[in-house]
């Protein structure tokens, strides 16, 4: 079975993240996959941005639901990188995406661009909210769903069942909290499993013991040294 490798809002452990450049990035690397948050602008723009507010990763300040998309991509995000439009992402990479979302308004949003473009066989929808995976299942027939059990309280064991019952193909969890116990309920549920963070050979052992399918990383370099079989 191939081990995926998913490039984590790109490759922020060497790029800005959440930035075409990082992006671009984790397609030259090889990732298999890149994982990215969007959220709704206050004009209603699917923006590619992690947290709710700007001031972590820009020279901006306040809430995305507060800005405009002109006001967001006027923001620097890092080595002259923009907050770019969720659209400016699919332009720009081929590679397959994993697109996390939070709230239902966006979950609408992003379901009609699915419909537009046809999207469904390139694009998979995560959140820690079942809900709205159903939701835009409900939407997108089709469409491929990845549950993240974010939580600090998520129990593994409960978001298993979260995820079979949301009809997700895959569930995300923690590395650290994983066991090899989940990973097997998991995989007798018919779930994909993957881990996050993983930066380390010693992470991306771990992820091989415990017989994930594959595992977010900031940093390029788990792409060539995850081919190794431990």
């Amino acid at each position: 079975m191939t081990f995926l490798t998913i490039g984590h809002r790109g490759v922020m452990g060497v790029e800005p993240e959440n930035t075409l450049r990082s992006y671009l990035r984790a397609e030259r690397s090889g990732m298999d996959v890149i994982a990215l948050d969007v959220q709704l602008s206050k004009d209603g723009a699917l923006v590619a941005l992690h947290d709710p507010e700007v001031d972590r990763t820009t020279d901006g300040s306040g809430a995305v639901a507060d800005l405009t998309l002109a006001e967001l991509r006027g923001l620097d995000a890092g080595q002259g990188e923009h907050v770019p439009a969720f659209e400016d992402v699919l332009d720009a990479v081929r590679t397959p995406l994993q697109v996390s979302v939070r709230d239902r308004a966006a979950v609408g949003v992003l379901a009609e661009l699915l419909l537009r473009r046809d999207l469904t066989a390139r694009l998979e929808v995560a959140s820690s909210d079942a809900a709205l995976l159903v939701e835009v299942a409900r939407l997108v027939p089709g469409v491929r769903t990845v549950l993240r059990a974010t939580a600090p309280g998520d129990d593994a064991e409960d978001a298993v069942d979260r995820a079979t019952a949301a009809g997700a193909a895959t569930i995300a969890l923690d590395i650290r909290r994983l066991t090899l116990e989940t990973v097997e309920s998991a995989h007798a549920s018919g779930l994909r499993v993957t881990g996050w963070t993983v930066n380390t050979l010693d992470q991306l052992r771990l992820a091989r013991a415990l017989g994930l399918d594959g595992a977010a990383t900031d940093f390029p370099e788990i792409r060539s040294t995850g081919r190794f079989t431990a």
